[in-house]
């Protein structure tokens, strides 16, 4: 039991999958269920068969985004020009597990990193591409920034508080002077134009590539209309600072909003940094993360000080 006297809820791993799908799906209990090799934080993942996988949401604050997703991925996938996932079905909580779940399609490919990315530029311009396509697709109806997804597409203010306390946290490891003035510059840089689609979390684990280039976007949970400057904040994140600059012009990022792209970029590195020290996880995820926020940190002071 928890303090609060509710049971905890079962531990998300192959057996309850298969209890869930075994319930709810039965054209499905045959197949065998299997852990994906690359999970993330927000949702658990699992292979159900060689053609579809399971998601199931780790937390109360992801549940909503089940719902989203099986509403606006159908709808927004005619027009993009990369694959996205694709719903089968939503399974409703059963077996002690609390929130509703998923089953997907299975998308092949591998999450994009350095080392797997063919020529940097044309992924960038590729990325650039789909999110161009994106923000075309007609925003009506869509879901505004909320606690569905965290507020991506609302103004880097809602962070305001948790940067500034982060920044003076870390104060002893990085520039806080120069982090405080990145922050407050991309607070100025308002938004002004009409709500369009963004992804809300454009990170490597969410884009799949093979053979060098980029084939896949994946993990629409923090997804909806609003300010799409969350979006570009993966430019400090590509590998060259040709592929950033080709990135930028490819979605025609004008100052203010390359502004408050550097602010969403700095604070989620900040808090990542600060939750590794914090909380001083071990293992090789842990250190890869780390090492990959601290770059990320680097490249954001560097194109501070020196433009591209």
């Amino acid at each position: 039991m928890n303090p609060d006297g509710h049971a905890r809820p079962p531990a998300i791993d192959a057996a309850l999958v298969r209890r869930l799908v075994r319930a709810q799906f039965p054209q499905w209990a045959d197949l065998p269920v299997r852990p994906v090799a690359h999970d993330g934080w927000d949702n658990r993942t699992f292979h159900l068969g060689d053609t579809m996988t399971v998601r199931l949401p780790s937390a109360a604050g992801y549940a909503a985004q089940v719902d989203k997703e099986h509403t606006w991925l159908p709808r927004l996938a005619p027009h993009l020009p990369l694959p996205i996932p694709v719903p089968l079905a939503k399974g409703v909580p059963a077996e002690g597990y609390p929130f509703p779940w998923s089953v997907r399609a299975w998308i092949d490919g591998e999450t994009a990193s350095a080392e797997r990315i063919g020529d940097p530029v044309v992924f960038a311009t590729d990325l650039a591409a789909f999110l161009t396509a994106l923000r075309r697709v007609d925003p009506t109806g869509g879901p505004a920034a909320g606690r569905h997804n965290f507020f991506r597409g609302g103004p880097p203010d809602t962070y305001d508080a948790e940067t500034r306390e982060t920044i003076d946290a870390l104060k002893d490891r990085i520039p806080a002077d120069t982090a405080t003035e990145i922050w407050e510059t991309a607070l100025r840089a308002r938004w002004q134009g009409s709500p369009v689609w963004f992804h809300g979390d454009v990170a490597t684990g969410n884009l799949l590539v093979e053979d060098g280039r980029l084939t896949a976007v994946i993990d629409f949970g923090t997804s909806g209309v609003g300010d799409p400057a969350c979006d570009v904040a993966i430019a400090w994140k590509l590998p060259t600072a040709e592929s950033r600059q080709a990135f930028r012009e490819a979605l025609a990022v004008d100052p203010a909003m390359w502004a408050r792209a550097r602010g969403w970029a700095l604070w989620k590195a900040l808090i990542t940094l600060r939750a590794e020290r914090d909380h001083e996880r071990a293992g090789d995820d842990g250190a890869a993360r780390l090492a990959a926020e601290r770059r990320t940190l680097q490249m954001i002071l560097s194109e501070y000080a020196r433009p591209d």
